[in-house]
Parts: C-alpha cells; structure tokens; sequence
C-alpha cells in the first residue's frame, strides 16, 4: 500500500526537497511540489521516513482539487481569501456528507483514506480540527466544524479536545496564484506532534530542520573535522554529530551563556570530540591548526555584531570573517554560511571562496541566503 504526505519546509527549499526525496526514496512520486509544501506518495511508512527537513509531515486523508466550477463566496473578505473559505467548507461537506466509504473518486478528488482517521497511536485519546486558509489559520462555519469533530470522533474513537489535543486533523487550502493545478484543498492528519518552533527555541536559535539542511548542503561525511565559528545554541553542532555521524567539531561563540546551553546538546552525544571555544571567531587561528578544517557550516550574527564588550559593529566584518575561515580551511575547503542578501557580504566572499550556489530562503518572515562556498 502506498501512503501519501503533506510535509512542510522553509520556503525557497524546492529544489532541494526534491533532491532529497529522489535520493532517499526509490520509489517516490512528488504529486506538487510548492513553495514550502510537498506532497509525496511512497511505500515506506513514516516510522521509517527519518526525514530531518521538514517541519511537519501530514498523512493525507483526502485532497480535492480547486475545479473552478463553483464561484466564490467572497465574504467581504477579498475574492482569493473568501474563495478559500468557500473550498474548505466544501471539502468538510463533502466529507461529512460523502463519507460512505464508498471511496468514489471523479476528475478532482482523490478518494478517502479512512484507514488514517481510524489508526491513531494507543496513547492518544483526543484531537481537534485546523483551518489553515493559505498557511493562515483560519475559522468555519461552527455548526459545520462540530459535525465533522463528531464524524471523526465517531471514525477514530477520539475524543475533541480543542485546547491540548494528542492530535490534530487539518483541512488546508492552497492557492499557487493561479497557477493551473496548484490550487487545492487538503483534509490530512499531523503526525509530527510537538510544539512550535517558536515556543522550544531560544531567540535566534536555528530550528533543528534548518540546521540539518546547512549541514547537508556542505556534504557533511564521517571523518570531516567541522567548524562552526558562531556557535549559538549548538543547533549546527548538534545536527552534524546526530545526523551526520561527525566526530570531530569545533564549536566557538562569544557568548557564554548560549554555550552553555549548547553543552547540553554536546553532552548527550557519546564518542564525539567537542572543542569549544569561548572567544571571538576572529582568535581562532591561535587555537586551531591552519588547513586543519574540512567545511564551516554557521550562521553568523545578521547587520550588528558585538565583538568586545563596548563595540557594536552595524557593518559586520565581512573580510575578516573570511580571512578566517580561509585560513582554517583546507585546500578545496567548503563553507555553508546562512545570512541576509547583501551585496558586501557576497563581494567579500568572491575575493578568496567560489560561491558555489546561494539559495534565497525566507525564515521566520526574514529573506536570508544560504551560500555554498569552495575555498579558492
């Protein structure tokens, strides 16, 4: 049986989702393949996925896909926004109302995976419902919303629970400006259950599925000696050793207190050789081996940087900031380095890298770039 998911990622990773998938899944068909969202079709379960990129997977119960047949019920709201409204109302309808287990299908709708309503984890005893119209979240009709809480209350044996669900049934619609075949609603199960990023991370921490890609994108493999000169919170750290199986790091941040943090992380990871550093990036080369670096992967501070106690910088040191990294690196090193666009950032890095790819994304609502860069 051949099961399909709704996953989630920071927009601009299209490419690179797709990338992934093909190389991890044989035997995968990418049904749409959005800006931020992918849907995927597989014989391979979640439990096996071990998919670190995305920052929600959904099991989809049901997709209809925007016919046009139907005019909008704009709602006052705006006539994309209001047609939004009207295609989910009509999707929780149609599953209210055509949920015979028939599995009928016609032009436009896939046919209804009961079975993902039905199977929930023994632990889990509650649920609710999400509207997301356009990744907003979103209300509906409250007589409809509460039929279709009793129909899958009465499917999977769940209780609702509005508050603090185990778990979560989502009606998403999405609309690619018009483009044909993009515009869609989706009826489907979250099943990575965890709090938001924002609630779990420390201000300016990376979220975990950032860190892993960085980390991918400089083509981590067992034996590299990595750096990370703008350490943080360890997210890139923590990705490279429990991913990547790297064993040899070095992490440094002027910070204290957010390395104390990240020892928590490093602490957890047996048979890793963890050298920190807490000192400015720019003492580096007195307490590493010149050469001796395979690939930096960082996120270096964004437009005002603190280098000693009474000296804010507005204009990062960019020059320096490679002149360092050029030095630690070996012949044919690699640097991944997450930051905003900016012109000064990438003329700096022409003089001694090749900038082998930059890839615009946009996190937590701020344009940033990851650039790929090859030692000179």
């Amino acid at each position: 049986m051949r099961n399909l998911f709704y996953a989630a990622f920071i927009p601009g990773l299209k490419d690179f989702i797709a990338d992934v998938l093909k190389e991890r899944l044989s035997d995968v068909n990418i049904h749409k393949l959005l800006d931020g969202a992918v849907i995927f079709e597989t014989e391979i379960t979640y439990d096996k996925l071990n998919f670190f990129c995305f920052n929600n997977i959904f099991a989809v119960i049901n997709i209809r896909e925007d016919s046009k047949e139907n005019p909008a019920k704009t709602r006052r709201r705006g006539e994309e926004e209001g047609r939004g409204f009207f295609i989910i109302e009509n999707h929780i309808k149609y599953f209210l109302y055509y949920n015979d287990e028939s599995n009928k299908k016609n032009s436009y709708n896939s046919a209804f995976n009961y079975e993902i309503i039905r199977n929930n984890n023994r632990k889990f005893n509650t649920f609710r419902i999400v509207i997301s119209n356009e990744n907003v979240p979103a209300s509906v009709n409250e007589k409809l919303r509460v039929e279709a809480e009793k129909t899958i209350s009465h499917l999977s044996g769940l209780s609702v629970n509005r508050s603090l669900p185990d778990t979560e049934f989502w009606f998403l619609y999405r609309n690619e400006k018009g483009k044909q075949g993009d515009s869609f609603s989706v009826f489907m199960k979250r099943l990575t259950l965890r709090a938001s990023w924002e609630k779990t991370l420390h201000k300016g921490e990376l979220p975990p599925p950032l860190a892993w890609t960085l980390c991918r994108m400089a083509a981590l493999s067992r034996g590299d000696a990595v750096l990370d000169p703008f350490c943080g919170y360890g997210s890139i750290p923590d990705a490279a050793a429990k991913h990547f199986h790297i064993t040899d790091i070095t992490v440094c941040d002027s910070s204290k207190e957010s390395l104390n943090s990240a020892f928590v992380k490093f602490n957890k990871r047996k048979g890793c050789n963890f050298k920190v550093h807490n000192i400015d990036y720019c003492r580096l080369p007195s307490v590493i081996e010149n050469n001796s670096i395979d690939a930096v992967v960082t996120d270096p501070p964004w437009g005002i940087y603190k280098k000693t106690e009474n000296d804010y910088r507005k204009d990062f040191l960019f020059a320096e900031m490679f002149d360092v990294f050029y030095a630690l690196l070996k012949n044919g090193g690699r640097a991944v380095v997450l930051y905003i666009n900016d012109e000064k950032f990438f003329n700096a890095a022409l003089i001694k890298f090749n900038i082998q790819k930059s890839v615009p994304i946009l996190l937590s609502g701020k344009k940033a770039v990851i650039y790929v860069l090859i030692k000179k």
